[in-house]
């Protein structure tokens, strides 16, 4: 059965400004940086970048959330940078807060805080 999260692809048009895009956001270089496909080491899960979008339809039927610290800051950036707001910050209960942001590409990517 499911023991944690471990890796998130986002099918991406443009692997360099991607690349480039998620550098920004996450402050973090790639460990795997090949013209097939660029990985990220986020505190263990890894960020996948993937170029192929042989098999990509349109639509995002799920979202991964990832932890923030700071939920405000965060949607603040990724919107700065060119991400698309797709679901405001709210309140989900027990001092949990979650947002929702479309990067350039089209993939969304959740955020979640927990206070």
């Amino acid at each position: 059965m499911f023991k944690k999260l471990r890796t998130v692809v986002y099918h991406v048009s443009d692997l360099s400004t991607a690349k480039g895009w998620y550098q920004q956001i996450t402050g973090v270089e790639p460990y795997f940086d090949q013209p097939f496909y660029v990985g990220f080491d986020i505190n263990g899960c890894e960020l996948g970048l993937d170029p192929d979008l042989t098999k990509v339809q349109a639509g995002n039927h799920s979202f991964v959330y990832w932890s923030v610290e700071n939920i405000e800051s965060c949607v603040e950036k990724l919107t700065q940078l060119g991400g698309h707001l797709i679901d405001p910050i709210k309140s989900v209960g027990e001092d949990i807060q979650v947002a929702a942001i479309q990067d350039p590409w089209g993939n969304a990517i959740g955020i979640i805080e927990e206070k």
